[in-house]
């Protein structure tokens, strides 16, 4: 038996730069932060007594006899990958639903060849992880999908992560003091909008206006920076991060019709209105969670004035994607 733990991730500046198509040109970076809330992967080797060779739980229940009959794109073509020839029941849970802006599809992928590379009795490195889901989920199941939330899963961890125009990446941690991150950390509250479209199929449309967004991504990129200097300086109010935000969601807000709503703007302004200083939406747009920054004496009205949405708790973590149980019995 055994059992991967991924964590989800929430994006702060550079969302859009991620994309191949955009910084195999010009260079990409993000900044991001994994949180405590979780995507688990129970695996196991299925005894030879059933009438199917793989069982797979998702949101579906999958009992096949073949590989290529899986129909889940990531468990089809990650076990493809890694040659798995032994039959295996696998079980997916996680702590947020899927389409909420987290990263929830990578981190999936990410925890799934995690666990199965541990089912082969190997353990990838951090990198390995991130470079095999990317691969993944871009060149073989083709989705519209950036390269930020597989780092961001398999390293875990507050980082400036750095695309070059060669493919490769650069993992910097965010070198802050305790307080200062506690005190970024205590400023954020997340809050659930609803369901999104299909990831991939908003990328799709926002890939499609990289060509005449150029000046907007090149001050989504800076922002990274911009923001990294403001949570060092102490002498900065930590609220000048909260402003940025807002300033990054009225960039991203223009990059497509597709990325915000008149729901999804309702819900910030009234955010905003009860104390807020800024915020956005996560993941690629019209749906899920949105981040809100404000100082923690206003979090009370902020969720009172949207109390009809659900508020989560989380703190930030830094494990990455992990193996939590491994036994061969």
């Amino acid at each position: 038996m055994i059992i991967s733990r991924t964590p989800f991730r929430i994006s702060f500046f550079g969302g859009g730069t991620d994309y191949p198509i955009w910084y195999r040109e010009n260079g990409g970076a993000v900044l991001s932060t994994t949180i405590n809330k979780y995507c688990y992967i129970n695996l196991r080797k299925l005894p030879p007594f059933f009438e199917y060779i793989h069982r797979i739980r998702y949101h579906k229940n999958e009992e096949v006899n073949c590989i290529d009959n899986i129909e889940h794109p990531s468990v089809r073509e990650i076990m493809k990958q890694l040659n798995i020839g032994d039959g295996i029941e696998l079980v997916h849970s996680a702590d947020v639903p899927a389409r909420s802006g987290l990263g929830t599809s990578s981190t999936f992928s990410v925890g799934l060849l995690n666990a199965l590379h541990a089912l082969n009795n190997y353990m990838p490195t951090k990198r390995e992880l991130a470079l095999s889901a990317i691969n993944i989920e871009q060149n073989i199941i083709k989705e519209s999908v950036g390269s930020q939330d597989q780092v961001a899963a398999a390293f875990g961890g507050f980082n400036h992560i750095t695309f070059m125009q060669d493919r490769t990446f650069d993992v910097a941690q965010v070198i802050i003091s305790q307080e200062r991150l506690l005190e970024l950390q205590n400023s954020l509250l997340l809050c659930f909008t609803g369901f999104a479209r299909s990831a991939s199929s908003i990328a799709i449309k926002q890939i499609e206006q990289t060509k005449n967004k150029f000046t907007e991504l090149r001050q989504i990129s800076s922002m990274c920076e911009e923001a990294q200097k403001i949570l060092l300086n102490h002498n900065c109010s930590i609220n000048e991060f909260g402003r940025l935000l807002g300033d990054s969601w009225r960039i991203k807000k223009s990059l497509t019709d597709f990325i915000s709503n008149s729901h999804i703007d309702e819900i910030y302004q009234t955010g905003i209105n009860a104390g807020a200083i800024g915020g956005k939406l996560l993941g690629a747009g019209s749906g899920g969670f949105m981040l809100f920054f404000a100082p923690k004496e206003k979090h009370k009205k902020i969720m009172e004035s949207l109390n009809s949405k659900l508020f989560v708790p989380f703190r930030f973590e830094s494990t990455g994607s992990k193996i939590i149980y491994f036994t061969h019995d």
